[in-house]
């Protein structure tokens, strides 16, 4: 009895498996795949000169038909990185408006003067008409700065704004 039993379940588990396995072998590359990888591989060993060791050998060869070009689905769509400007010139020419921070202002008997820093915390004294990197120096007063930023929108349109970076910031102000 438990002789045949144990034959049912064996012929059970042997009808299983051969139902698995051709479903199995159906999963994997096309036979057209396959003979377009065996044509490429052919190829390259008739290309190949006589003393050139065989790509097939040592480290296996790259996929030609893999896909390289898709997108990281993890990798955020908008960066939170600051866009960069590439190297910027020396001195005054390389002070950018959305980074430049006053510090101070001075009446002089020749003008007003604005003492300002930038990001690498380097100080820089600035007249009205002085050119900046994306922009003038406007006006100069007691309390901040104004400048004429160069910009342009989305479309590449050429757009001026008005940007005053005050010494003191009043509340929700950002410098």
């Amino acid at each position: 009895m438990k002789l045949a039993k144990s034959s049912a379940i064996l012929w059970v588990v042997l009808a299983i498996s051969f139902a698995i396995v051709p479903a199995v072998g159906a999963q994997s590359a096309p036979a057209k795949k396959v003979a377009h990888k065996a044509k490429a591989s052919a190829s390259a060993t008739a290309a190949a000169p006589a003393g050139a060791p065989d790509p097939g050998a040592g480290a296996p060869a790259a996929k030609p038909d893999a896909v390289t070009a898709k997108r990281d689905p993890f990798q955020p769509l908008v960066s939170d990185t600051k866009p960069t400007h590439g190297p910027l010139p020396p001195g005054k020419a390389g002070l950018v408006i959305g980074s430049v921070r006053v510090d101070g202002t001075v009446k002089s008997p020749s003008g007003m003067l604005a003492v300002v820093s930038n990001e690498e915390q380097r100080v820089y004294f600035i007249r009205e008409g002085d050119k900046l990197y994306d922009g003038d120096v406007e006006k100069i007063g007691l309390d901040g700065v104004t400048f004429k930023e160069n910009s342009k929108d989305a479309f590449g349109k050429p757009v001026e704004r008005m940007v005053t970076k005050r010494i003191y910031q009043s509340a929700g102000e950002q410098q």
